[in-house]
């Protein structure tokens, strides 16, 4: 891949850290925004680094003017940040909750492309890679907000492909399945707790619904977004692409 100019959201930690590695491994200028401090301080010297609620409008504006003077321009947009939101039955799913998690999931996906695509477009060309799940591909039980956003993810970046294609800009969603990492350890105690289970029973449960019987890796997710933003995939637009291990039952138990 060109050295490019690539924006990661949510990209301090999990799946979005490894993106914005995964880039700057192949020579790519790397900007990161996160609504947590603490792990933007960890993040190498040379990236730029912005706090910012992913679902905050202006916060999002500001972002974007400062990517325009710094940069001048946006090649990819890693449109990543996200939260699990909870883990309960539709009927105990207060609104509250599930407007926060559409809010991050999906406001903040929407702001983000919408940023992306004022910059590309005068530029003729750019990437719009967005974070969906394979909730978005399925649905999933317990976890109504959830997946809600992430069908809704999907739908948004089919709209931007269509959209944005005559000028040039591809969009596509990663859908991750069960992925290694703090944010799904979270989940399994919670789903564990709702369900009077435990963490392990669920962990083996996940990896059983897969063809490869094994959950992805943080790493698994960022070389689908490295190749769908290589000129391998020129011609790849519009697609949700799994990184799953191929989903057999989106729901397991053991």
């Amino acid at each position: 891949m060109r050295a490019r100019r690539v924006l990661v959201t949510g990209g301090a930690s999990g799946i979005g850290l490894a993106m914005a590695r995964a880039f700057a491994g192949e020579g790519a200028a790397i900007w990161v925004t996160d609504i947590d401090a603490d792990a933007l301080a960890g993040c190498p010297a040379d990236w730029q680094a912005t706090r910012v609620d992913a679902a905050d409008p202006e916060g999002m504006a500001t972002l974007y003017e400062a990517v325009a003077t710094r940069w001048g321009g946006l090649d990819v947009l890693c449109a990543n940040a996200g939260i699990a939101g909870p883990t309960a039955g539709v009927e105990d799913v207060t609104l509250a909750e599930w407007r926060s998690c559409l809010g991050v999931n999906l406001d903040g996906a929407f702001l983000a492309a919408q940023g992306a695509a004022r910059m590309m477009k005068p530029a003729g060309g750019g990437i719009i890679l967005l974070t969906s799940s394979t909730a978005g591909l399925h649905g999933y039980p317990n976890r109504a907000p959830y997946a809600a956003a992430k069908w809704g993810v999907i739908g948004l970046m089919k709209t931007l492909a269509m959209e944005l294609g005559p000028h040039g800009i591809r969009a596509n969603a990663i859908c991750p399945g069960a992925v290694e990492g703090p944010r799904m350890d979270g989940v399994l105690a919670r789903q564990a707790a709702a369900e009077g289970t435990t963490p392990e029973a669920l962990y083996r449960g996940y990896a059983s619904g897969s063809s490869l019987r094994r959950w992805a890796t943080a790493e698994d997710v960022a070389g689908m977004a490295v190749f769908l933003a290589s000129d391998a995939a020129r011609m790849i637009s519009g697609q949700a692409v799994a990184v799953d291990g191929h989903t057999e039952n989106p729901a397991p138990r053991v």
